[in-house]
């Protein structure tokens, strides 16, 4: 009894007011960042990370996040002054919604979990402080540190989210065994999406074929994919593989052992976690070890250095190119694509007998030839091969062309984000529209680069400065980039706008028949 008199006289009523303030802030700024965990696939760093990018993506968010530690030191002698604290945790960081307008909080079992895990370190911090003497102190901290208490949150649910994941994981891989299908995996930097349904559209000429639906590439999604898509006589399965980290590909083709697997590209995607691209080369190449066929795309020397590897193992190894010569001496030149883009449209060859001649396509050249070799080594025949390149799909939001309400020409790259891909998709839309018309680049950037983040996206705009009329920089993430880059070209006019609804709607009401947009990247509004 007597201790506690002597903690409520010390935080005394405005200390106990100010806990309260701190609390019923700590809970509104819990949706967002529980928000940004879930859609950062609830990886146990990422809301550490997004906060940081948060309170330094404009000047009032700094100078909210300074007042809010301004109110957490002064608390420490003063305790009303956590109430400033209170009130910065509760409205900012400006413009990082609690709901989300593109990524809404799903308030799904897992999702609640976490927020009752991470309820409870919050509650704990706070009484521990109470408990001490120091209320307000604890409170006002606790509600600073909501997004590192998230992580750790994150990092103490997750054996046994992954305990609870393997029930699924189990019973598909009951499943593959039970249908046996020929298991093609592909990963890659960029390109596995594209190259996943050019594989599935060309082995469908003679094989009955499932694939990993859009971007059903982590363990959670393929063992969807298989427990709810594999049919019995399905006889091959087309996997994508993506990684965050080292081991995770490794993971998956224990309980999906692929037959054939392909390497698309190597860039510099996810170098934010990587560091390099030698190890982004480390993490991709784990899906080669328990395959008897690999496909490599041998036009990057890392992976025709693989391909020399897997053939001194005893694979059965084919090199994919998109330049004549670049697979010149390889011990068995009939396993050797190279798939070339001319004005006329595609030519394949495979060793020295040419597979098809001038088809019409819009087909990134280096994914058709990985897709060509996966189908030959299905057993699908060159005739079919050519018949069916022609009407090869074109992945959703990669590169995508429509039509706008104006009648401009829409060129719908918003899943696409890396800096090769980019290239291409600005060399597209040069050769779109009337010469006198406008062609518009609209952009937020590119994100997990690393330290060559700024570098890439600054040259990404100069080159879309060089081609396009106007350049629309879309957010905050990558905005001093994107702005420098359009001034060294000093040729398109810039426009910076907070959201992309508000480059739609100027797009929308600038553009006409004739004019070319080129919408490059998306990123949701978790970001900056």
């Amino acid at each position: 009894m007597n201790a506690s008199i002597g903690i409520s006289a010390q935080n005394g009523a405005l200390g106990w007011l100010t806990v309260a303030a701190c609390c019923v802030a700590t809970v509104v700024a819990g949706g967002r960042w529980l928000r940004v965990a879930q859609r950062e696939h609830y990886l146990p760093d990422a809301v550490s990370r997004f906060a940081v990018r948060w309170w330094w993506c404009s000047p009032a968010n700094a100078v909210a996040g300074v007042l809010g530690l301004a109110g957490l030191v002064v608390a420490g002698w003063l305790p009303v002054a956590g109430l400033v604290t209170a009130a910065v945790v509760a409205v900012a960081p400006f413009g990082l919604s609690i709901r989300g307008r593109t990524a809404p909080l799903a308030l799904t079992r897992r999702l609640r979990t976490l927020a009752a895990v991470w309820v409870a370190l919050q509650a704990g911090a706070v009484a521990a402080g109470v408990v001490g003497g120091e209320g307000a102190l604890a409170a006002a901290a606790a509600a600073l540190a909501a997004p590192a208490l998230v992580d750790v949150a994150l990092a103490l649910t997750a054996p046994a989210e992954r305990r609870l994941a393997g029930r699924f994981v189990d019973q598909a891989t009951a499943r593959l065994r039970r249908v046996n299908p020929t298991v093609v995996a592909i990963t890659g930097s960029y390109g596995k999406t594209s190259t996943k349904g050019y594989v599935a559209h060309l082995a469908a000429a003679r094989r009955s074929v499932v694939a990993s639906p859009a971007s059903f590439n982590n363990r959670a999604g393929l063992a969807r994919t298989v427990n709810e898509h594999l049919a019995p006589g399905t006889e091959v399965f087309v996997a994508e593989m993506g990684t965050y980290r080292h081991g995770e590909i490794a993971a998956l083709c224990r309980w999906i052992p692929p037959d054939i697997a392909v390497i698309t590209a190597i860039g510099p995607v996810h170098l934010e976690r990587f560091g390099t691209e030698d190890r982004i080369v480390e993490a991709k190449s784990e899906i080669l070890t328990r395959a008897p066929v690999v496909v490599l795309a041998v036009d990057d020397v890392r992976l025709a250095r693989l391909a020399e590897r897997c053939e001194a193992e005893g694979k059965r190894v084919w090199r994919c190119a998109t330049t004549p010569g670049v697979a010149a001496g390889a011990p068995e030149p009939e396993r050797v694509v190279v798939v070339t883009s001319g004005v006329s449209g595609l030519d394949v060859a495979v060793g020295d007998r040419a597979v098809a001649k001038s088809v019409p396509s819009i087909a990134q050249p280096g994914n058709v030839a990985c897709a060509v070799a996966v189908a030959l080594e299905l057993g699908v025949p060159d005739d079919a091969i050519a018949e069916r390149i022609a009407s090869l799909p074109t992945a959703a939001h990669r590169l995508e062309p429509g039509r706008g309400a104006s009648g401009s020409i829409v060129l719908d790259d918003t899943y696409n984000a890396n800096p090769a891909g980019a290239a291409v998709a600005v060399a597209r839309l040069a050769a779109e529209g009337a010469a006198s018309a406008r062609r518009v680049v609209v952009t937020p950037g590119m994100v997990e680069l690393g330290r060559r983040q700024r570098e890439e996206n600054a040259r990404f705009a100069e080159a879309a400065a060089t081609v396009a009329t106007d350049v629309v920089v879309v957010g905050r993430t990558n905005r001093a980039a994107l702005v420098a880059g359009v001034r060294a070209a000093a040729g398109a006019r810039l426009h910076v706008v907070s959201t992309r609804e508000q480059a739609v709607a100027w797009v929308r009401d600038t553009l006409g028949p004739g004019d070319a947009v080129l919408y490059e990247n998306d990123l949701p509004d978790h970001y900056p």
